[in-house]
């Protein structure tokens, strides 16, 4: 009788070929920013932010779909409306955490990150349409 647990050496291997296959996106967004922290880019062209948070809407959404794409092998086959709506979800579940990461930053370091609830809800926009770009323009190769 087959189990229908997930064995250590599935999840292993799902979260290694997912990392190798598309972590650098998200990776690359967070060093430019961390870059731009670093040399005080944000400061001198407070812009930059604009494509920031728009890039990692679409970094994290094409690392969630090669996770969802890749979990194929012991969950079964997903349909592509379902990889698409939850990777949509859990990016804009993430650009919500981001947010939170950066209002927290501002409270206990006075990061300055915030500039107030229109600056976040810009933020989130800008995250949100890189997902939906990318989730109407992303084919899988």
């Amino acid at each position: 009788m087959k189990s229908n647990s997930i064995t250590k050496k599935q999840l292993t291997s799902w979260i290694l070929v997912t990392l190798r296959e598309s972590a650098w996106a998200p990776l690359s967004v967070i060093g430019f920013y961390l870059f731009g922290l670093a040399f005080h880019l944000f400061d001198l062209y407070p812009a930059l932010d604009i494509p920031t948070h728009f890039l990692g809407g679409v970094a994290i959404t094409y690392f969630y779909r090669s996770a969802i794409r890749n979990s194929g092998e012991f969950l079964g086959e997903i349909p592509l409306p379902i990889q698409i709506l939850f990777a949509f979800t859990a990016t804009g579940t993430t650009i919500i955490f981001w947010e939170f990461y950066e209002n927290i930053l501002d409270f206990l370091f006075h990061a300055h990150n915030v500039l107030g609830l229109l600056d976040t809800l810009k933020d989130m926009f800008d995250g949100l349409l890189g997902a939906l770009i990318l989730t109407l323009f992303y084919r899988r190769r």
